[in-house]
């Protein structure tokens, strides 16, 4: 069986086949800026997307017909368990509507349930940032009314969290790991026996990332929004001008890391503070588990980087054995919740 994955980017749409365990194709179709400026919305971007997808299927040498299903990332939808779900009308509704919020992720289930359509084959969706399971203890924030969210990377999450565990000879449901998602967005969370029990979401709260704030004082909050901001100037600027761009006015992690190194004190004290805040949600989420913790994951694109991970063992080695597992496997992780049900599991219901 032959399962088709999509995953739609800000800048880019990738797709990948996959036989099995095996990814036997894949491309990266870029989008300029000017490509997608003529579309107001994100949802407008569908026949543009679909047009490109279904040429590089072409050029691959595949019809639709070849593969049993489609799976795409799942988008900023209502919080969900994790698992693999079959692509709905309410989940099209709510992914064309964009209640949650507008991301270019939210195509991913649209373009899957057009394809899917085309041919008659399922179109499913995989662990998207909304997944929540959370303990009630970790909902509470200190003002009643402002319930702590989960959002987080939570496909990269799951799927290098099940390598973990195989590296440690157990299934992901018997082990208790932190797990740190090191890329242009950043999120740590604690998987307690298969369930992600608490999380830092970086847009509310825990480190600051590379252009994100994370938690910040709540009075210089206050003051900044009442100093003649709109609300959407605000959001912009917490949500892309933040974090390590505020500090050093690039989001290029790799040169503050290099220019550290070198002898750039701004820079070595700004990359010094990304790592400690890091290790401070590992240390918090020890806690979650009573620090009964079998490892630390480590994974994200910073992850390659062999002076941020001395670093990390430095601050939180003594808590878990570290494993790292840099990059990311968004599309192996899709095709493998496709495949479970395919196998005779059974997809969740949206």
């Amino acid at each position: 069986m032959k399962v088709l994955v999509i995953n739609p980017g800000a800048t880019s749409t990738k797709i990948s086949v996959f036989e099995e365990a095996e990814e036997i194709r894949k491309a990266n179709i870029a989008h300029s800026a000017e490509d997608l400026m003529p579309f107001a919305k994100v949802v407008d971007q569908k026949e543009y997307r679909l047009g490109l997808i279904t040429a590089a299927i072409a050029e691959m040498g595949f019809e639709l017909s070849d593969f049993s299903a489609i799976c795409a990332r799942g988008g900023l939808l209502r919080h969900i368990p994790s698992g693999t779900y079959r692509v709905t009308d309410k989940v099209i509704a709510d992914a064309t509507n964009a209640p949650f919020g507008e991301h270019a992720s939210n195509l991913g289930v649209i373009l899957a349930k057009e394809l899917g359509d085309r041919v008659g084959i399922p179109a499913f969706f995989v662990d998207p940032v909304s997944v929540d399971e959370m303990q009630d203890l970790a909902r509470f924030s200190g003002y009643k009314g402002f319930e702590r969210q989960s959002f987080f990377h939570a496909l990269n999450h799951k799927g290098m969290a099940r390598r973990a565990a195989a590296q440690l000879g157990k299934e992901y449901e018997e082990v208790n790991l932190i797990v740190t998602h090191l890329g242009g967005g950043v999120s740590t969370a604690a998987h307690m026996k298969g369930r992600v029990v608490d999380v830092y979401n970086v847009k509310d709260d825990g480190a600051f990332s590379v252009d994100r704030g994370g938690a910040l004082p709540t009075n210089a909050l206050i003051n900044y929004c009442f100093s003649g901001k709109t609300k959407e100037e605000v959001k912009k600027e917490f949500a892309s001008c933040a974090g390590v761009f505020s500090y050093l006015g690039t989001r290029d992690f790799l040169d503050v890391e290099l220019k550290a190194i070198a002898g750039d004190e701004e820079c070595k004290k700004v990359f010094d503070a990304f790592i400690y805040q890091q290790c401070k949600d590992i240390g918090a989420m020890a806690t979650v588990m009573c620090m009964d913790v079998d490892a630390i994951v480590l994974t994200g694109g910073m992850a390659y980087s062999k002076k941020l991970v001395a670093d990390f063992e430095a601050r939180v080695g003594k808590i878990a054995p570290i494993i790292v597992l840099p990059g990311e496997a968004e599309m192996r992780s899709l095709a493998e919740g496709a495949f479970r049900v395919l196998h005779g599991g059974v997809a969740s219901e949206y």
